[in-house]
């Protein structure tokens, strides 16, 4: 048990990036780097016993600069798209980067995970905790306010990964952070999560342009290939003839969560490798949840272990407020107030059966 630090390499400007691993007595650890906050890799036994990395990522710095399926990484000051790269917000109209069509696409090309953070660590009571923490200017992303900016990852002795979030602003500006970590329970370099058992805590979705911008309609799950009540295999319906997993090539929305008390952290959803015994659950105190395949993996660049990841390698389960929030009335807003704290907390949980 305990915090190692060792050094990561140097980004393409010779600033230096280091790796922090927290590990705890189950043989679990998790390793994260102050270039981009981001979680490097997550060792988690099977139900033999045997430990391995089951989150995509990379070996060196230097695809961390690049990494454009966002591996591991921290996401703001918005997660998710924006439609037509522009939200208005007290009377002003702010114009962010175009970089998904026409829409915006986790706020910029240079998203949270392509900062460095100011790191402090410390535990308690068998817990083990790192923080990492800056300054996001006023303007920065096109995004109004000088934001402060926190993400403190805690590994526990029960296996859970605590995410915390924090942020205050001194102007009014949108916040909506998220982890975009992929999974595979079967081990990183496992190919295709196709097999992996996957249920959602959610009654309904928010069905979208073939941009995958929400029109502002929340649709039911019933009856639809959308529907992940009953636990089920992410490849059963992939492929189904239905619009919007056409559109998206696979699954990449947004779930309506359901929810006993707004704003309280409850499970989500739960992801289950018959393979390895591994399973994991996710909690939330947030609205919605991106249940995302992998769809777009390049399947041109190595990860790690000098393994090439292909479409539907990993899957992601995104914390958040609804895609486009700050344009649609009827959603949950991400508004945050000048003075306000944003704190949010989301959970994986890791265990075996």
């Amino acid at each position: 048990m305990g915090i190692t630090k060792k050094e990561f390499g140097l980004t393409k400007d010779s600033r230096s990036a280091n790796l922090y691993t927290l590990a705890n007595d189950n043989g679990m650890k998790v390793v994260f780097s102050d270039y981009g906050a981001v979680i490097v890799s997550i060792y988690v036994p099977d139900r033999n016993g045997n430990v391995c990395d089951i989150a995509l990522g990379y070996d060196t710095i230097a695809a961390y600069e690049r990494n454009a399926p966002g591996y591991g990484s921290f996401i703001g000051r918005h997660a998710n798209r924006i439609q037509d790269a522009r939200f208005e917000l007290n009377g002003v109209v702010y114009q962010l980067e175009v970089n998904d069509g026409k829409n915006n696409l986790h706020s910029a090309s240079h998203s949270y995970n392509k900062y460095f953070y100011d790191v402090r660590h410390y535990a308690a009571d068998g817990d083990m905790s790192i923080e990492f923490s800056r300054l996001s200017p006023d303007m920065e992303q096109g995004f109004p306010g000088n934001l402060d900016v926190s993400v403190t990852y805690t590994l526990t002795k029960e296996n859970e990964l605590v995410i915390e979030y924090y942020a205050r602003s001194d102007k009014d500006t949108i916040v909506n952070f998220t982890n975009h970590s992929y999974f595979n329970l079967s081990g990183h370099a496992s190919g295709s999560v196709l097999n992996h058992i996957v249920s959602i805590n959610a009654d309904a979705f928010t069905p979208t342009t073939d941009d995958l911008i929400p029109t502002g309609e929340i649709r039911s799950v019933a009856g639809t290939p959308m529907d992940f009540r009953k636990a089920k295999t992410i490849g059963r319906d992939i492929n189904a003839d239905y619009l919007p997993l056409k559109q998206a090539g696979g699954y990449d929305h947004n779930y309506v969560l359901t929810k006993k008390t707004n704003g309280q952290v409850e499970k989500a959803a739960d992801l289950y490798d018959e393979k390895s015994g591994r399973f994991m659950e996710v909690y939330t105190d947030l609205p919605g949840m991106q249940f995302y395949t992998g769809n777009f993996i390049p399947g041109n660049e190595l990860g790690k272990d000098n393994y090439i990841y292909k479409k539907r390698d990993g899957v992601c389960f995104e914390t958040q407020y609804f895609p486009n929030s700050c344009n649609i009335k009827n959603f949950p807003s991400c508004r945050l107030g000048a003075s306000q704290e944003y704190d949010s907390v989301t959970i994986y949980k890791f265990s075996v059966k």
